[in-house]
């Protein structure tokens, strides 16, 4: 048995005997290669390859085939990749891989490799093309160089400058797939040469960043991913350079580009050598990924953060012995759905967020969509971690929300939105109402209710309650909820009042009489009726915090304090007073609460309807009058009182509206009177002797209205005078009883059917009246002189004119039925319908044969 060093004796002489033999085959090849005609270069480069393939065959020996390699191989097949045959440089470039994989010591071809991939691959200017034309072989001559990086490792340090000079030109080569291959051999070279790549990093950044936006998502995954390798092997430094390429990237389309970056920067901030140094400018492009579409995405952002969080809590643990010792615990009102970051997390964040405030506040505001979008998303990922530290941030937090919330974009709005809510849960309520309330009271704005909102949201009900009667009374204030007419300045206010009742619930019946003024004002003020319905849907869930069982009940509770305040200037009204249209507000809605407040009502009232007034104001309030005395027990009768006040209605509000005034607002508003004292005396709210009264004032004025340019109003006078009739005809002085038939007569005459059937209707009562009063015959010259202007309408065109007129008669005709009888016969000839003469004249023989 051999002994080991004459084994090792004869293993060198069996090399050698191999080399031999490979060295005189390969001779025999050789001179093929510098052939003039491409062809023949090209059969001796296949010919090459068949020995080389069965050389590299396993079980051969590497070492017998690394001298044939270098000595006679190696030189022949680097000047042939500037060969002018494109086969016969693909063919140079596919012997060099094999030959690099069959050497012992590749490592000793770099001096003369690299040169020559770089001479291939480096632009000799930036402008002009790479000496290589061919993509494909481009692409070979980089994967080559990817197997010398992988097979020699460290050994490549000295020639470094000349491989990335060639990465520098590959990474910017037109063809896609050069760049990939060139970011993941950049990658590969930072690993395999960590001691010496920090001198060289710094200038693949650049080519890195013109790359990272190339059409194709996965050349872009490529280049982040090989920019966080560069990075983490080189030069810290290049973080600052690369940082807004990577925060542009957070905007891509592409699901798996976001990934990159977001893994990319939490491996910086877990391994990065300089990593304490950027904390400030790592920290929020991680977070910005918290908030991705992709789950995915969020799922490596909360992971990665975490052990960040973890990694510097254990670093850091001297300084944290307390706070792990004696761990705070979350504030009682955290929210929900939201775990507790961990102490390290908390702690980074809260250290840096000086300096990232700042830049996320100014980019809430930015010209772009997306990056508005961003900042706001990041915004309550920041104050989660913060918690109570961002009090000493506060004042320029909620300015910057304010410009925020005005954002036509939703999501930036929302993201808002949960900051204020944030803000809310971990600032005392003291602190955030003092900056909020003050920056309303300079300049209300819909914004700033909206955060306001928000941050009582966001509080807890034991925090809130101190505070509640403050808020409360704001609101109430005329700057505040009188500050505008917009729809989403009142449904922000509106949202305040919800997020009270949300939050204090019971409590908020130590200020519900300011929350009610606030619901009354936006629904005085809107013009939607979709947020009336809300108003009025918040101020039941008030009735039902109150313990009462409807929204009037509640006005009953507060009418007179209400109404209190809300008239206490009514002197200074005018149509377009927010006060008036909360005062109508009460009147309409407030049901039979508004019989309980007559003493502020009637007087208001009174002076809002002089004549010296703005008419279009008592236009409205006439409207309003006039519904209200149509439904009097359920309005302003509810407690039998309307009777103390009737003398002030009739006198100071409607005898004054009625007298003639020239122009269309005039007769507009003597309609308006005319119908409300038809209301009035149509309801069962007055007594006889209440009509009577209302008659002796008011007759002359509504005389005067049958002469009126309104059908209206001729209309409604002639019930009006019909129903006084009724009540008290019977006891009116008898020259002022025979100055109304003449009045009506001339209304038989009016262009409107409806108003000449009303007059003979009131003639009808008139003469009734005639009939049950003593002395008859006094006004028996006046009965006759009617019976003759009534014959004169039966021949009426109207056929219901007619049939009514004739009714008026032989009701009227017992009165003096001699003298109708006279008047009729001696006009029957005349008449074109003498049937109804001769009807009238049968019923009168009738009555004749009756008694």
């Amino acid at each position: 048995m051999a002994t080991p060093a004459e084994a090792e004796v004869a293993a060198d002489f069996a090399e050698a005997a191999e080399a031999a033999e490979l060295s005189r085959a390969l001779s025999r090849l050789l001179p093929g290669l510098e052939a003039e005609s491409k062809l023949g270069r090209r059969r001796a480069l296949e010919a090459l390859e068949h020995a080389l393939e069965e050389t590299v065959r396993p079980g051969a020996d590497s070492a017998a085939f690394q001298g044939p390699w270098a000595r006679l191989l190696l030189p022949r097949l680097l000047r042939l990749l500037t060969d002018p045959a494109e086969g016969c440089r693909a063919l140079a470039a596919h012997l060099l891989d094999l030959g690099l994989r069959r050497a012992a010591r590749p490592h000793d071809a770099l001096p003369r490799l690299l040169p020559a991939l770089t001479a291939r691959l480096a632009r000799p200017e930036p402008t002009r093309p790479p000496p290589e034309p061919c993509e494909e072989l481009r692409l070979t001559l980089v994967q080559l160089l990817r197997l010398a990086v992988d097979l020699c490792g460290a050994a490549l340090a000295p020639h470094l400058d000349d491989a990335v000079r060639a990465l520098r030109s590959a990474l910017l080569d037109p063809f896609a797939a050069v760049r990939r291959e060139s970011c993941e051999c950049a990658a590969a070279l930072a690993r395999a040469t960590p001691e010496h790549f920090h001198m060289q990093s710094e200038s693949l950044i650049s080519p890195l960043m013109q790359t990272i936006s190339h059409q194709h998502w996965k050349v872009r995954v490529a280049v982040i991913e090989a920019t966080g390798t560069v990075i983490q092997f080189g030069n810290g430094s290049s973080v600052d350079d690369v940082l807004s390429h990577f925060a542009q990237r957070l905007f891509d389309n592409v699901p798996q580009v976001r990934q990159a970056v977001t893994s990319v920067v939490g491996g910086w901030l877990l391994n990065l050598r300089d990593r304490y140094s950027f904390f400030h400018k790592l920290t929020p492009l991680l977070l910005s990924s918290f908030s991705d579409d992709m789950p995915e995405v969020r799922q490596t952002a909360t992971s990665l953060w975490e052990k960040v969080g973890l990694k510097w809590q254990e670093e850091n643990e001297a300084d944290l012995k307390d706070k792990l010792d004696f761990a705070s615990p979350p504030p009682p009102h955290y929210p929900e759905h939201e775990s507790r970051p961990c102490l390290g997390c908390r702690e980074l964040v809260f250290r840096n967020l000086s300096k990232v405030l700042p830049a996320v506040c100014r980019d809430i505001t930015d010209w772009v969509v997306g990056t508005r979008v961003k900042a706001a998303q990041l915004l309550p990922v920041l104050l989660l971690h913060a918690e109570d530290h961002i009090t000493q941030h506060l004042e320029i937090i909620l300015r910057t929300l304010q410009l925020a919330c005005t954002d036509e974009e939703k999501a930036v709005v929302s993201s808002c939105v949960r900051a204020a809510e944030l803000i809310g849960t971990f600032v005392n309520p003291e602190v955030f109402l003092k900056l909020i309330l003050a920056m309303l009271k300079k300049a209300p704005s819909a914004s700033g209710l909206l955060i306001l909102a928000s941050v009582i949201q966001g509080c807890s009900q034991n925090t809130l309650q101190p505070h509640l009667k403050v808020i409360a009374t704001e609101l109430a204030q005329e700057h505040i909820c009188q500050g505008s007419e917009n729809s989403l300045y009142l449904e922000h206010l509106l949202l305040c009042v919800q997020a009270l009742l949300s939050v204090c619930q019971e409590d908020c019946r130590a200020a519900s009489l300011q929350l009610l003024e606030v619901l009354v004002t936006i629904m005085a003020v809107s013009s939607a009726m979709g947020l009336w319905k809300k108003a009025q849907k918040i101020m039941d869930t008030l009735a039902e915090v109150e313990d009462i069982p409807s929204s009037q009940d509640l006005y009953r509770k507060h009418v007179g304090a209400l109404l209190e305040r809300l008239t206490a200037s009514h002197g200074e009204w005018t149509v377009h007073s927010v006060q008036l249209l909360k005062f109508t507000v009460v009147l309409t809605q407030a049901g039979p609460a508004v019989g309980e407040a007559l003493q502020h009502v009637i007087p208001t009232l009174r002076t809002c309807l002089q004549p010296t007034t703005d008419p279009h104001m008592r236009l409205k309030l006439f409207s309003i009058l006039s519904t209200m005395l149509l439904r009097p027990k359920d309005t302003v009768d509810s407690q039998g009182q309307f009777h103390g006040y009737l003398e002030m209605v009739v006198n100071d509000i409607l005898a004054p509206n009625l007298q003639w005034h020239a122009g269309r607002t005039a007769a507009a508003i003597r309609t308006a009177a005319i119908s409300c004292l038809w209301a009035l005396t149509s309801s069962d709210v007055l007594l006889a002797k209440q009509v009577q009264e209302a008659q002796e004032t008011l007759m002359p004025q509504v005389l005067a209205t049958l002469e009126d340019d309104s059908q209206t109003t001729r209309l409604v006078s002639c019930r009006i005078i019909s129903t006084f009739l009724k009540n008290s005809g019977d006891t009116m002085e008898p020259e002022k009883f025979l100055r109304v038939y003449p009045e009506l007569l001339k209304r038989l005459d009016d262009v409107s059917n409806d108003v000449r059937m009303a007059a003979a209707s009131a003639l009808l009562t008139w003469l009734k009246c005639v009939q049950s009063s003593d002395g008859k015959s006094a006004y028996q010259s006046s009965v006759q002189f009617l019976y003759r202007e009534l014959l004169v309408h039966l021949d009426d065109p109207e056929s219901a004119i007619q049939d009514t007129v004739l009714e008026v008669l032989k009701e009227g005709s017992v009165l003096f039925p001699d003298v109708l009888v006279r008047e009729t016969e001696a006009v029957v000839h005349k008449h074109r319908s003498s049937a109804y003469c001769e009807q009238l004249l049968q019923h009168m023989q009738a009555m004749a044969a009756a008694r």
